[in-house]
């Protein structure tokens, strides 16, 4: 039987990977992947890891060392790892869709809750306030939305605004034929849109998309929302757009330095994070701790997919959800795999 090291484990995880492992014997381990904490999967023929776990060139080489094949991703984003370091070395598979309507309607939900004031009523009315004053939003119909970045989450996020009446722009490298939106450049974008939601991944392109500048091209007013990746936004530069009221509202679902943060209980310590601290403070900003993904059907879907991945690679089966150093170099993509019989990228 196949040994599994399963990094930064909660509660949740290990319901459906209980529930649906037949095949494997799985160690979890509650602390994160680091370079230090590699040494844990030592005897062990696979890893599991998880967005805000660190597998940079140190860590690879480490689990390569200790005889680790393959590291099974149970998540979509691959920014944490340093793929061209693993390239030749380590397999790396994803989940690449688990539900994009578990992120989608997390999206739609810190929109409804920050504009209609939901969190702020929710507080007065256990104390028994029953004043309105301060509570008043503003109709989403009507309302331009824009859309940055159109795969599966931002489609299902753009149909759900559809559904409320609203405008939608979209912005993304590669446009989709069939979704009920109008893409257009991101200037035009920043420009006219009175909400702007980001589904899109983090890339050197995208890192920090909107800064200073992009915040100045934009409508008075706006609302941000992200459920996609923290370093997508400048957090120090969204702070000044708060404060000058450029921005009248944000939903965070991620932060750019949630690593060591996120998924974890700080409430009897002093976290030493200033620009979070201060986010946190905000009276017009709402912060989830990266739980766009929690619902039972996604996890269902993570653990399903996570294991089927550990299986084809096992069974010596073509990768659908391999992650590849060269196919990110676009034009090479399709060489990779067609150069490998077996469907694997090395």
């Amino acid at each position: 039987m196949k040994r599994i090291a399963f990094y930064d484990t909660k509660p949740y995880d290990k319901i459906w990977f209980d529930k649906l492992n037949t095949r494997y014997e799985i160690e979890y381990y509650e602390g994160k992947l680091r370079e230090n904490t590699a040494q844990l999967a030592a005897g062990f023929d696979a890893a599991v890891a998880f967005v805000n776990d660190v597998v940079d060139s140190g860590t690879i080489d480490k689990l390569c060392e200790l005889g680790v094949q393959v590291l099974a991703l149970r998540c979509a984003g691959f920014n944490n790892v340093d793929v061209k370091a693993a390239y030749g070395k380590l397999h790396i598979l994803r989940v690449p869709a688990y539900s994009p309507y578990a992120v989608a309607e997390h999206a739609m939900a810190l929109l409804l809750t920050l504009n209609r004031k939901i969190h702020k009523a929710y507080g007065r009315t256990r104390e028994f306030n029953f004043s309105l004053t301060g509570l008043t939003g503003f109709d989403l119909h009507g309302k331009t939305v824009g859309v940055i970045g159109t795969g599966r989450i931002g489609r299902v996020f753009v149909d759900i605004c559809r559904g409320f009446g609203m405008r939608v722009l979209a912005h993304d490298p590669y446009p989709a034929a069939d979704i009920p939106a109008e893409y257009t450049d991101i200037d035009t974008l920043f420009h006219s849109s009175d909400i702007i939601a980001l589904h899109c991944p983090l890339t050197e392109q995208t890192h920090h998309m909107l800064d200073r500048q992009a915040f100045r091209k934009m409508k008075k007013g706006v609302v941000i929302i992200n459920t996609s990746r923290g370093a997508l936004i400048d957090s120090a530069e969204l702070l000044e757009a708060l404060n000058d009221e450029t921005v009248s509202g944000a939903g965070l679902d991620v932060y750019e330095e949630e690593y060591d943060i996120f998924y974890e209980d700080f409430s009897s310590v002093i976290v030493r994070d200033d620009v979070l601290s201060l986010l946190i403070s905000r009276p017009n900003v709402i912060l989830t701790s990266h739980q766009g993904f929690l619902t039972r059907e996604a996890l269902e879907n993570i653990a399903r997919t996570t294991l089927q991945n550990l299986d084809d690679f096992f069974a010596g089966a073509p990768l659908a959800n391999e992650v590849c150093y060269l196919c990110m170099q676009g034009s090479e993509a399709a060489a990779c795999r067609r150069a490998n019989e077996k469907g694997r990228c090395f």
